[in-house]
């Protein structure tokens, strides 16, 4: 799953704070990482060299950003072996015979019970 969400991940980082999302297929709700500030945000780089620098350390942590957003989302999506979407929690369902989105199970007529309603916390 992890690579799935790594592939659909939004960035919507800015010079100071990293900040990454993902959006289901499903109901089209946008999921967040936590923010994470830039060690270096509100300094400015007094020379050419120092600006290297700060480039390089931004760099290293929006890796280190995008990958702590990776693991945390993909707790929270789930992909349809039938329509082949990623989809929330919310979105998917626990089926008798196979998993699937809700989206599916409607069309396919396959009751279900969504994964959201075992979990006890939400993003």
């Amino acid at each position: 799953m992890k690579k799935l969400v790594e592939l659909l991940l939004d960035d919507k980082s800015s010079k100071n704070e990293f900040l990454f999302q993902v959006c289901c297929d499903g109901c089209h709700k946008e999921y967040r990482s936590h923010p994470r500030r830039f060690s270096k945000a509100g300094e400015s780089p007094p020379t050419n060299e120092k600006m290297i620098l700060f480039t390089a350390i931004y760099e290293q942590e929006l890796r280190a950003a995008r990958q702590d957003a990776v693991s945390q989302l993909a707790e929270h999506f789930n992909y349809c072996p039938v329509c082949k979407q990623v989809v929330c929690d919310e979105c998917f369902l626990i089926c008798a015979d196979i998993d699937m989105c809700r989206g599916c199970a409607e069309r396919l007529q396959e009751a279900g019970v969504s994964v959201a309603s075992d979990q006890s916390v939400a993003v």
